[in-house]
């Protein structure tokens, strides 16, 4: 076969991720998908669209291997194909927040008083959180955090913490995570504690974020 033909039909493999992740809906899906296997049912609540467009798109994601799937009773469960399909997200986040201008404005945006965000960074964290000096809290809902979360960290969803606030210490700073930068969970957990006068502060990293920047992580992640 002709060498050029060879070399053009390498790229029109390539593109194929290409253009599986040219939607914004399917990126979604795939931020999902990273926190843990979910029915389609489960990713069209999530993204407010129904069944039938979520199907669309997962179909897209698994022609082109980044999305798997299996059946349990009557339900079809979806996975991300491997770990490094989360790490693809979260390295096509990092260049499109590096190289848009309006990325980075519509992050800022999303976190008006930049003192939410706590000014530790990923070891002093890590640290901190394993002396207890601060208690990491995953505001995600249970099966994401039975999937994987940072080490240390206590599941608390959001949707709990009005009814679970005093199982929190007061004389320690609280900080919460949820999905990524994207996520906003963590904004409505630091405004809950907030307003019943605790120290809390949240990170921007999710798992994915973590386990791409090689810090372990804790829980049974699946990889297939």
């Amino acid at each position: 076969m002709n060498r050029q033909i060879v070399k053009e039909l390498l790229y029109e493999q390539v593109a194929r991720i290409g253009k599986a992740v040219s939607s914004p809906k399917r990126l979604a899906l795939l931020e999902l998908l990273a926190q843990g296997e979910k029915t389609v049912e489960q990713l069209a609540e999530e993204l407010a669209i129904d069944i039938k467009l979520a199907s669309a798109h997962l179909k897209v994601l698994k022609d082109a291997r980044l999305v798997g799937s299996r059946r349990e009773g009557k339900y079809v469960i979806h996975r991300l194909s491997g770990a490094d399909v989360a790490g693809l997200w979260v390295s096509l986040r990092e260049v499109a927040e590096e190289h848009l201008l309006e990325l980075r404005m519509a992050l800022d945006s999303m976190t008006a008083d930049p003192s939410q965000l706590t000014s530790l960074d990923r070891a002093a964290l890590l640290e901190q959180a394993r002396s207890g000096e601060i208690v990491v809290i995953d505001v995600r809902p249970r099966t994401e955090y039975d999937t994987a979360h940072l080490p240390c960290a206590r599941s608390m969803p959001v949707e709990e913490i009005e009814r679970r606030v005093a199982e929190l210490p007061r004389d320690k700073e609280i900080v919460a995570y949820c999905r990524g930068p994207f996520c906003l969970l963590s904004d409505e957990a630091v405004r809950l504690l907030a307003a019943r006068g605790f120290r809390v502060r949240k990170i921007l990293d999710g798992v994915s974020e973590w386990q791409a920047a090689g810090l372990p992580v804790e829980g049974a992640r699946p990889n297939n």
